[in-house]
């Protein structure tokens, strides 16, 4: 029987939470964050927990959804509307969202897949260029 993905999430936000970003299973030991985005169509806040890298101040998210054909619900919140808090850790702040295409999206994407290969395996799964989402403190 496959889980509800969207109980998976709330699973893993409750333990990022209750253990100061920290997460184990799957995810154990990697750099998580929470997204806490606004819903595109519905207006609701949602919430997304990510793996990510940085490059300088920056925080760095791959839109992969696992290589499916599609974006991630989040992205499309993201690109309605790009203001987010996000939490790392035991901290929360207010950021905002950009998307870099060309060279600099392919450079940030690169860097992620060194450090986490799966994510150069759901490019190669799927027709659509993987967006990358830089995501910025605001302040």
């Amino acid at each position: 029987m496959m889980t509800n993905p969207n109980d998976f999430n709330q699973a893993i936000i409750a333990e990022f939470r209750a253990n100061g970003g920290n997460v184990g299973g799957q995810f154990a030991g990697a750099p998580m964050l929470l997204l806490n985005t606004v819903g595109a169509r519905s207006g609701q806040p949602r919430t997304s927990p990510l793996v990510y890298n940085t490059d300088g101040e920056r925080i760095v998210i791959i839109a992969s959804k696992g290589g499916a054909p599609s974006n991630p619900d989040w992205y499309y919140n993201l690109l309605a509307n790009p203001e987010v808090t996000v939490e790392v850790g035991a901290e929360q702040f207010v950021a905002r969202a950009s998307f870099p295409e060309g060279a600099e999206r392919d450079r940030l994407f690169d860097q992620m897949a060194a450090k986490m290969p799966f994510f150069a395996e759901y490019q190669r799964n799927t027709e659509r260029v993987i967006p990358v989402v830089v995501i910025e403190r605001v302040g």
